[in-house]
């Protein structure tokens, strides 16, 4: 049976279109905004949260399927940047997905983490797949000082490419 989530939003002063305020369906809230570069800005635009929810929801998978392998990892990031159109909608036209990892972890079992991640697991990045091409990287610092860095696979609306 699927599943069925809700948000309800609020514009904050009708006639600004500036700030809205979200309330998922489970009860957190987020605040977009769409003020002007300089403008005092409450939180991202719509457009940046895509790229933050893409961010977690690779990051939640490959650092689960890490501790599963039992790869000890000292610290993890997401780097997430993304191309959009000039004309409306200002859509996304590329992203590349970098997750840069330091610790005794072997470089297959990440690469193997990210290639799940992109194919198999995170929703956000299936969806966004539909419609853009994206890179599925990552850069680890071994514990030995050395370092690995590799594109993983692509993914998109011709579907993933592993490399």
């Amino acid at each position: 049976m699927p599943t069925t989530l809700s948000a309800l939003a609020t514009v904050v002063d009708p006639g600004q279109a500036v700030r809205v305020d979200a309330v998922t369906g489970t009860g957190f809230g987020l605040i977009f905004d769409t003020a002007e570069a300089g403008a005092d800005r409450a939180g991202p635009s719509p457009t940046e949260s895509i790229l933050a929810a893409l961010a977690a929801c690779t990051s939640m998978d490959v650092d689960s399927i890490l501790r599963k392998k039992r790869q000890p990892v000292a610290s993890y990031r997401i780097a997430v940047t993304g191309q959009k159109r000039d004309e409306h909608p200002q859509v996304y036209t590329s992203i590349v997905v970098e997750h840069l990892v330091a610790g005794d972890v072997e470089p297959e079992a990440l690469r193997r983490a990210v290639e799940l991640s992109a194919t198999t697991y995170c929703p956000v990045n299936a969806m966004l797949s539909r419609s853009v091409r994206i890179e599925h990287r990552y850069r680890l610092a071994q514990a030995d000082g050395e370092e690995v860095s590799a594109l993983v696979v692509t993914t998109g609306p011709e579907g993933p490419q592993v490399v």
